[in-house]
This record gives C-alpha cells, sequence and structure tokens, in this order.
C-alpha cells in the first residue's frame, strides 16, 4: 500500500516587521529572520505546485522544520507582551482538502491569526512527512517478493520500510499536536469571533487525519513483519505457510484495528463534511481513500482469521466462510471506481498499483479456498 497523498498548500506572502511592534527594539533581527524563513516555505511550496520532476519532500520538511520555531516564539513574545499587533493578522493559505480547493486550485483562504499560520504550516509539515513516505516506499517496491535478493540488500530495504512507517508516525504526532494544542489555542486567541475556516484546519478534521496516519503505519508494520514469509512463498506458494510466517490470528487482529481506524476516521471526517457548503466539505479522494483501506484492512483481517481457523480442528467450516466473506470484500474493491488522484488529476501509476495488490491478494485468497 502507498499513504494517501497530499496535495501541498501554498502561501502569500507576509512581513512580520510591517505586522509586529518592538517597542524596545529587541527584536528587530529576530522578526527579520522570521520573515525570512517563511518566505523560504512560501518560496519552496510554489516551487514544489509549479515545479516539474521528482518533489524534494525532504528540503520542505526542512524548511518547515526551520521557520516553526520563529513562529513559536513570536508567539511567545505576543503573549508576554513583549511584542505587540498592529492589528489581527491574516494570511492567506490555499486550501487542498475541500471540495472548493479542489474545484478551483488557484483559490486561497485568508485566515487570522499567528496561530492560522502556525496551524497551517504544522499540516504542511505532516503532509511532507507522509508524501516522503510514499516515495521511499516507491523506491523500494515490492522488494520482499525478489527471489535474487540478497540478505544486505533486503536488509537495506527493511531499514526503509521502518523509515517509512516512522515518517507516518511523525505524522501523526504533528496532526495530534495541531488537534489538541494549537486548534484550541487558536480559539483561545480569537474569543468570541467567529471565522470561516477550511475543513482542514477543523478539529475533528486533523484528529482523522492523525488516525489515518497510524493506520497508515500500522500497514507497513505488518508489511515489515511478512517480509521474510513473502520471500518464503514466493519460492512456494499456497499453503501451507512457511515457517518463517507470523502468526495468522496476529495478523488478523492487526489488521482489524487498522480497519477500525480507518473507519473512525471516515466517520470523523463526514462528520465534518456538510454536503450544502463546498468549502468545508472534504473532498471525496480523500474519503474514498479512507473507505477503501478499511474495507481493504478488513477483507486482510477476515482471510488471516480464515486461515487460523482453518488450521485448527474441526474449525474448517468457520474458516471458509471467513474465506470467502474477504473475497467478496475484495472482489467489492475490484468494483470500486475511485480515481486516486493528487490535485484533481488522476494517478494512473497508483490506480495500477492498487489494482494489481488486488488481483495479487484476490489470488491469494482463492489458493487457500
Amino acid at each position: 500500500m502507498a499513504p494517501y497523498q497530499y496535495e501541498l498548500p501554498t502561501t502569500g506572502a507576509i512581513s512580520f516587521t510591517d505586522i509586529c511592534i518592538d517597542g524596545t527594539g529587541s527584536y528587530t533581527v529576530a522578526l527579520v529572520e522570521a520573515t525570512t524563513a517563511r518566505a523560504n516555505l512560501r518560496s519552496i511550496l510554489k516551487e514544489h505546485k509549479h515545479g516539474a520532476g521528482e518533489k524534494d519532500y525532504l528540503r520542505i520538511i526542512k524548511t518547515a522544520d526551520g521557520y516553526l520555531p520563529h513562529i513559536y516564539s513570536i508567539i511567545a513574545c505576543v503573549t508576554a507582551g513583549e511584542l505587540s499587533l498592529r492589528a489581527s493578522p491574516v494570511f492567506s493559505w490555499r486550501s487542498t482538502l475541500s471540495s472548493r480547493g479542489f474545484a478551483t486550485p488557484s483559490s486561497r483562504t485568508d485566515v487570522p491569526s499567528l496561530y492560522a499560520d502556525l496551524a497551517f504550516t504544522l499540516l504542511t509539515l505532516a503532509y511532507a512527512y507522509s508524501n516522503l513516505s510514499s516515495v521511499t516506499l516507491a523506491a523500494i517496491g515490492q522488494y520482499e517478493l525478489e527471489r535474487t535478493i540478497s540478505d544486505a540488500e533486503r536488509k537495506a530495504k527493511d531499514e526503509k520500510l521502518n523509515f517509512a512507517a516512522n515518517l507516518l508516525a511523525r505524522a501523526s504526532g504533528v496532526y495530534e499536536h495541531l488537534a489538541e494544542k494549537v486548534l484550541p489555542e487558536w480559539d483561545k486567541a480569537i474569543g468570541a469571533t467567529k471565522t470561516e475556516r477550511p475543513p482542514e484546519l477543523a478539529k475533528v478534521v486533523v484528529t482523522a487525519l492523525a488516525k489515518m496516519a497510524v493506520a497508515d503505519a500500522n500497514q507497513l508494520a505488518i508489511r515489515k513483519l511478512m517480509t521474510r514469509s513473502a520471500y518464503d512463498s514466493t519460492l512456494t506458494p499456497g499453503p501451507p505457510l512457511p515457517k518463517s510466517h507470523p502468526p495468522t490470528s496476529l495478523l488478523g487482529k492487526l489488521y482489524i484495528n487498522a480497519s477500525s481506524l480507518y473507519t473512525s476516521a471516515l466517520s470523523l471526517v463526514n462528520a465534518a463534511s456538510p454536503t450544502s457548503n463546498d468549502s468545508k466539505e472534504v473532498n471525496a479522494n480523500l474519503r474514498h481513500y479512507l473507505s477503501d483501506e478499511s474495507t481493504f484492512c478488513s477483507a486482510m483481517s477476515h482471510r488471516w482469521f480464515g486461515v487460523d481457523a482453518g488450521e485448527a480442528p474441526g474449525r474448517c467450516g468457520e474458516g471458509v466462510a471467513f474465506l470467502a466473506w474477504s473475497k467478496s470484500e475484495l472482489e467489492s474493491l475490484k468494483e470500486s471506481k475511485l480515481k486516486l488522484s493528487v490535485g484533481g488529476k488522476v494517478n494512473k501509476e497508483e490506480k495500477a498499483a492498487k489494482k494489481d495488490r488486488l488481483a495479487d491478494e484476490l489470488d491469494s485468497a482463492k489458493v487457500f479456498l
């Protein structure tokens, strides 16, 4: 599987020396440095959006990381009274998760408060973590199925697989921090003032993204758990399972946990997506991804529960029922008309990879049946 591919937002220019009042003159250099750091982030996001070729997500991560200490420091100074604001600052960011954002990619949303800029920067960082994970996975390919791979090569790619999973864990941590710390502070800062926010800045949506990142990481952890047995199975496909295979009941439990995370995330996203307002509705691509991954993980859990039951005395009928259930779920996904896309454009490579994964799992289910 490949994690959900986010389109990164872009932002407008702003100068902290223009919006902040430094009564003592102690922070003149710091404000200039903060403006420069933000300009660097704006520049690299603009370059990413309009540039062709391979995307450098690691550079985006480093640039966002470089800006975060500045915006945190400015917020702290304003809170402590060491800096004051000429007026409530308004930052311009482009929403990339709303249905309207996909329909009109050039549209931007004006969001007030320093916390708004912090929130969008954290979102950008988490998106980049997830996308870098996808790039890393694409680079290693399905190495566990290569019959000629050496132990050294497998170990190196195992480490990259771990790295991809860790990136998703970091993304989840950023989302959780945003949902539990930053957004409540933003609410306190603006008080009773009502402001329209894009869907990605709703607490329930950010919480959903955190759950999705954990579920994606769980799938990679399952893949890592099965790398050795997957290689052994390419040499001797079909039952019985190789000795290197992890316990089937454990795999079933891990997959059902991932499925529940996707389902929970989908429920949160749907709750935050009023159909009457495209600007607040989360785009269909993300909702389809959550739905399909939930179904896929459910199918895989039923398969391994079925295999586990089939290997136990007197439970063959139960095993067949689980396997038939799994096969039915996979077939429903095969017929899905989901278009995997980034920025509204169909991603043919990801769509082909999804079809291949479903075909492989269906073939495997038929073998066990």
